[in-house]
């Protein structure tokens, strides 16, 4: 059974925490004890229905202010699937907390309130989405119960986004429109006979017949080595594998492999997965490689197939960037840079642009980047860096910042 990650997305009191509720609820993922809880809760705060957000709210001051502030990661699954929803705050000031809780999703959930239309956020998510490559996105039109199930209130707000997704989008990634009410639990996880005038899908329908063909064993093969395994043993006493998982790509006994950075070169002998020997091994996989020869292998090292001529070595690259500390980000700055199990010093030479996710707009020449704010840089790395193009491997594109002083991570990138 596969596992299917989710991220959610919207503005304030859209009704995310809401939505996940009913899911929850109607997939009858909660149990008897959680129910009798969730029912004494509404009671106390005066409600004569479920407050079904109050699932998801787990901190003190969700609860409290009836908002999400942290990022929660909720699981339930029905008899054909998996899900993994990561229940992402709404205020603009954690934008980073929707880049990191969206990270590793595959379908992006974006809520608009059908009162209130079109807002920032909603640009603002939909640009995150693309940023991520996240292939599915699902724009659910919630609170319909609130404007009578008006079909001419739900065409108004798809047709206000379709210059926005034209923007935003890139080539391939799905995006379908679904009005919902999730208080009442209307296409949610049956069709709504107040809105006969939907022919689609409900919402759990969409994410159960969404099938994702995952292009990473088919993408550069990329295998970064985690731990030099010698026993040392008298049976294995010569023995040297190399273990790890690889990241993306596909790796067969008998291939000829380059190591990055020291461009030595060897032939694959084994692959083995715990007690046995594969012919390949594909993205995903974490397996220990044998080579015909001996040759310096270290933690951090990554192997990459020789006959690739533009296996990657990047030590001048731009790429974009999620900025998510207070202390804005100015050129000339020195930070660490991680990219998987590597860490090496970077200095931003330049900011080429800041985008404006509201107008999709780019402004050049500015001086910062302050929290939240997503831009375009520039960096030097003190050591050469093992990335591809996120766009074309995402699994090895993408790399974090660290303040020095303090360990923080201060921002996300993308190499572009």
């Amino acid at each position: 059974m596969d596992i299917l990650r989710i991220a959610t997305a919207g503005s304030v009191d859209d009704g995310k925490s809401t939505l996940i509720g009913r899911l929850l609820y109607e997939t009858n993922s909660i149990t008897k004890d959680k129910i009798e809880a969730l029912e004494s809760a509404s009671k106390r705060k005066g409600l004569d229905f479920l407050d079904l957000s109050l699932l998801t709210d787990g901190l003190i001051a969700e609860r409290e202010q009836g908002i999400t502030i942290d990022v929660a990661h909720i699981y339930f699954s029905t008899p054909t699937r998996k899900y993994i929803i990561a229940d992402t705050p709404g205020h603009v000031e954690y934008t980073r907390n929707m880049v990191t809780g969206a990270s590793n999703a595959k379908v992006s959930l974006i809520l608009v309130d059908a009162r209130q239309g079109v807002v920032e956020q909603t640009a603002r998510h939909l640009s995150i989405a693309a940023m991520l490559r996240i292939p599915k996105v699902i724009i659910c039109v919630n609170k319909m119960d609130l404007v009578l199930y008006q079909e001419s209130t739900f065409n108004a707000i798809k047709e206000s986004l379709s210059e926005l997704v034209a923007q935003t989008t890139f080539e391939g990634q799905e995006i379908s429109f679904l009005p919902i009410s999730s208080l009442y639990g209307q296409n949610i996880t049956q069709k709504a006979s107040e809105m006969p005038w939907f022919s689609g899908n409900t919402l759990l329908g969409e994410l159960e017949a969404f099938e994702y063909a995952s292009t990473l064993a088919q993408a550069f093969a990329r295998f970064p080595v985690q731990f030099v395994v010698r026993p040392m043993t008298e049976a294995y006493h010569d023995y040297r594998g190399y273990a790890g998982k690889i990241s993306s790509g596909t790796f067969k006994v008998g291939d000829s492999i380059r190591v990055l950075p020291t461009g030595q070169e060897s032939t694959i002998a084994t692959i083995e997965k715990f007690d046995s020997k594969l012919d390949q091994a594909i993205a995903g996989d974490s397996v220990t490689i044998t080579l015909t020869t001996d040759i310096d292998i270290s933690r951090g090292n990554t192997l990459v197939l020789a006959s690739e001529d533009h296996a990657p070595q990047l030590k001048d690259f731009s790429a974009q960037v999620c900025w998510l500390d207070h202390t804005a980000l100015t050129p000339g700055k020195t930070y660490l840079l991680q990219h998987g199990i590597n860490t090496t010093k970077a200095k931003i030479s330049q900011i080429t642009e800041r985008l404006d996710v509201a107008t999709q707009t780019a402004t050049e020449g500015v001086s910062s980047l302050q929290l939240n704010e997503i831009g375009t840089i520039a960096l030097r790395t003190a050591q050469p860096i093992a990335a591809d193009q996120y766009a074309a491997n995402p699994a090895n594109g993408a790399f974090i910042l660290i303040d020095e002083f303090s360990n923080s991570t201060v921002g996300v990138g993308f190499v572009k």
